[in-house]
């Protein structure tokens, strides 16, 4: 699960992976604000799904999903919050 993923602001990155550290420690998970991403390994040992570190090419689009959906869904919860804050 390479980073293949592309931002329309590059220099957003950072704000973005600190967002990811601030939604998953609220969601109970325990991120190294260093590596952001690796909580990805947390969530997937709790689904009981085999991501390593490198090539992950046998897992299942389903087993994908279980993994990055509960990340990805939950930093878009976030950003509507924080837009509807903002209006």
């Amino acid at each position: 699960m390479g980073k293949n993923n592309k931002i329309l602001v590059p220099e957003a990155r950072a704000q973005l992976d600190q967002l990811k550290v601030n939604v998953m420690r609220d969601k109970g998970y325990n991120v190294n604000p260093s590596k952001p991403d690796d909580v990805k390994y947390e969530i997937a040992k709790e689904q009981g799904i085999p991501l390593q570190k490198g090539y992950n090419g046998k897992l299942t689009s389903e087993q994908a999903g279980k993994i990055g959906g509960p990340i990805g869904g939950n930093m878009v919860k976030e950003m509507i919050k924080m837009a509807k804050e903002k209006l």
